[in-house]
């Protein structure tokens, strides 16, 4: 079984809660911990983010013994990374190169609310407060429900001046 089937069915299987909700916060530890040596250490990280998949979760602090939480965490950011990344063909020595876009990052994360990542001090590494700020609002701009519904008590549509509800609202 591939590290990505068992990661699949370990975050999916809810037949015990109390060992489930230990399985996702370990998870969140492991993944809030990465990311934050990842930013961290920006822009000088090229290093920490090349090598196998087997060394790489060593550099982040995944154990040996949980490898399929490490291809979890490559699952979560593989939709912020510039080039392509098939978790599902990982083994221990594939060579994997993670291409952050870090502005992606960031709103996947905003996306997923994932406030202990998207809070991450280390962020001040890659982003200036302001463009943090700019970025939350594209996000907040990019996600507003939009209704094209005229309202009863709006201007009517055909220009006539009147309210809806005393114009075409019966047409």
């Amino acid at each position: 079984m591939s590290y990505y089937q068992d990661w699949t069915i370990k975050s999916e299987n809810v037949e015990n809660e109390q060992l489930y909700r230990a399985y996702v916060q370990r998870y969140y530890d492991l993944e809030k911990a990465a990311y934050d040596k990842i930013l961290s250490e920006y822009p000088n990280n090229k290093e920490l983010l090349v090598g196998t998949a087997k060394e790489m979760a060593d550099k982040f602090g995944f154990p040996y013994s949980e490898m399929e939480v490490f291809v979890g965490f490559l699952d979560g950011i593989k939709n912020s990374l510039n080039n392509t990344l098939v978790v599902d063909e990982i083994v221990d020595d594939t060579p994997i190169e993670l291409d952050i876009d870090y502005k992606k990052l960031y709103l996947n994360m905003l996306d997923a609310k994932a406030d202990w990542l998207y809070k991450l001090s280390s962020w001040n590494q890659v982003f200036d407060q302001e463009t943090m700020d700019s970025l939350k609002q594209e996000f907040r701009q990019s996600n507003m429900a939009h209704s094209d519904k005229v309202g009863r008590n709006d201007p009517c549509p055909c220009g006539s001046g009147k309210k809806y509800k005393k114009c075409c609202i019966n047409k």
